[in-house]
């Protein structure tokens, strides 16, 4: 069960539950919102996520929620889990809720039929993004919309599931009468192309990414490439550098690739623009760094196959995923959050509200322990208000991630 919270008049709070049948689902979460004082609040933005197992429910919930608070316009996705304070739903039929009563002005849904829009005296500063992962050209998609904010920050993820991955994005206002009229958004449900909602500057809100991997070599540049294959870095031969990043032998040597190929199957590529940090504080991969699967390699032009397209002056640094990384690099973007809350150079700034958004192939089961990923971010942030889902990609700043988690932590 969620708790509130409250800080300057800014509040949010927050329920989940399980049950196979949606409507029990949604009264589960109803009690205790109410219970929080839901009805009274003046919620203006809402969040809801459910697990695929509650896919087919989604529009009655969605309706439910609209119906029960008219005034709240609503965001959302579905996911492989669903996330909560404290506590990951996976593979259950799970639906987790939160509301948050920010001034109506300070923040604009859009969808497929309301794009985001360019209106004088509303700026987006951030935008929270969900998405199709099936969407053509959706990494161009995000491009635009981050040029459309002030300060290209992004932060989301694609939802799940089989055959629509559907995602929520409707304004305040009752749900209309069944059956909707022509073309009327009547579900508030989406699948294809994006949605979310946009923050004006307003609204104070700090985004960090964790790679959960850590760096097994120098960062370097890519000197040498031919789409997907990089040959050389910093002028040397690629595949060499990654031998020796490793600490394996040369090609030259016979039968290499028995002791190389199950280290290379465990590491990636961190990949950033040329004119972006590849590291941050020389130790750990920045924000804007994207890990790539390496998918194969040229013994015969020592090159690295990735999966991704690269240019020549990209930064490239190998690296390594795995259960102390994750755990390490998870704690140390609290950390960082927390700093940027800290009372003493930001007086009267407090973390009030959260939304996480997991990879698939994360939670608690790759942390060790159901939970444990929920776990260290409430030891970390302390008891607020938190919802999210793990989603079958993230999205960051204007990029596509994957096997990372992004927090976005909302404070008064």
């Amino acid at each position: 069960m969620g708790a509130p919270s409250h800080a300057i008049g800014l509040r949010f709070l927050q329920a989940h539950g399980t049950h196979p049948h949606p409507e029990l689902a949604l009264e589960l979460v109803w009690a205790q919102l109410a219970s929080q004082g839901a009805e009274h609040m003046g919620a203006t933005l809402g969040w809801c996520y459910v697990t695929d197992e509650l896919a087919d429910g989604l529009e009655h919930i969605v309706h439910g929620l609209r119906t029960r608070l008219p005034q709240v316009a609503w965001v959302g996705a579905v996911g492989a889990g669903v996330l909560a304070t404290g506590v990951e739903y996976l593979e259950e039929p799970a639906l987790a809720v939160m509301l948050c009563n920010l001034p109506a002005g300070d923040f604009r849904v859009f969808h497929g039929r309301q794009p985001l829009p360019r209106l004088s005296g509303f700026m987006p500063q951030a935008v929270q993004v969900h998405a199709d992962g099936q969407t053509p050209d959706l990494q161009d998609l995000l491009h635009e919309l981050a040029q459309r904010t002030a300060t290209g920050q992004l932060f989301g993820g694609l939802s799940v599931g089989d055959p629509a991955r559907w995602h929520v994005a409707t304004d305040g206002g009752p749900p209309p009468p069944s059956p909707a009229p022509e073309g009327a958004d009547h579900s508030g449900l989406w699948h294809g192309g994006v949605s979310g909602v946009a923050f004006d500057a307003r609204v104070r809100l700090v985004s960090r990414v964790t790679q959960g991997c850590t760096p097994v070599g120098p960062p370097r540049t890519i000197t040498g490439c031919d789409r997907h294959v990089v040959y050389e870095l910093d002028g040397r031969p690629a595949l060499r550098c990654l031998l020796n990043d490793l600490g394996l032998p040369g090609p030259e040597q016979a039968d290499w690739h028995l002791e190389a190929l199950p280290k290379v199957r465990a590491t990636l590529a961190g990949l950033s623009d040329a004119d972006t940090e590849l590291m941050s504080h020389g130790r750990h991969f920045g924000d804007d760094t994207r890990m790539r699967h390496l998918i194969g390699l040229d013994p015969q032009r020592h090159g690295i196959a990735l999966a991704d397209q690269v240019e020549t002056g990209m930064r490239l640094a190998f690296g390594q995923r795995h259960v102390a990384a994750a755990r390490q690099d998870l704690v140390r973007i609290c950390a960082e959050i927390r700093e940027e809350f800290d009372p003493q150079e930001h007086p009267g700034s407090a973390p009030v509200g959260a939304v996480y958004i997991s990879c698939a192939g994360r939670g608690g089961r790759y942390f060790g322990a159901p939970h444990a990923e929920m776990e260290i971010l409430s030891h970390a942030l302390g008891d607020i208000p938190l919802v999210g889902f793990f989603a079958g990609g993230e999205i960051a700043r204007h990029h596509l991630y994957g096997y990372t988690g992004v927090l976005t932590v909302f404070g008064a």
